[in-house]
């Protein structure tokens, strides 16, 4: 008898937001929990969960309308949000490569004047 390895949180994840991506639709909890066994062989029992983590991390919208919530994930955000976060660590890359030319600038400036001393071990 062979035993079914099941998915990990993260493959589990990842394959909930390809069905997002791919159908380009608004769901209900229900239906998700209906759609993704079949689509992407995520269990009933864990896309609730699933679904909250992506929601947590922000990569899932989700609003309440009525008495019902809705949840949806569009590529083009998600693209959004890797330009964002790019831009983000571009100007980090540069604030950290401008201070550090800045610091090798002082470092020269305070070795003008100042002579290397030898010690010697006795």
């Amino acid at each position: 008898m062979s035993k079914k390895k099941g998915l990990s949180v993260e493959e589990k994840r990842t394959r909930m937001m390809e069905l997002f991506f791919e159908t380009k639709d608004v769901f209900q909890l229900k239906d998700l929990e209906k759609l993704a066994p079949k689509e992407k062989g995520i269990t009933a029992m864990s896309v609730k969960e699933v679904l909250q983590s992506l929601v947590d991390d922000g990569m899932v919208d989700c609003e309440r309308i009525g008495t019902s919530n809705y949840y949806w994930a569009f590529p083009s955000k998600a693209l959004h949000a890797r330009k964002r976060k790019l831009e983000a660590l571009n100007s980090q890359l540069s604030e950290g490569s401008q201070k550090h030319a800045n610091l090798q600038k002082s470092i020269e400036r305070a070795r003008i004047g100042r002579q290397e001393t030898v010690k010697q071990i006795k």
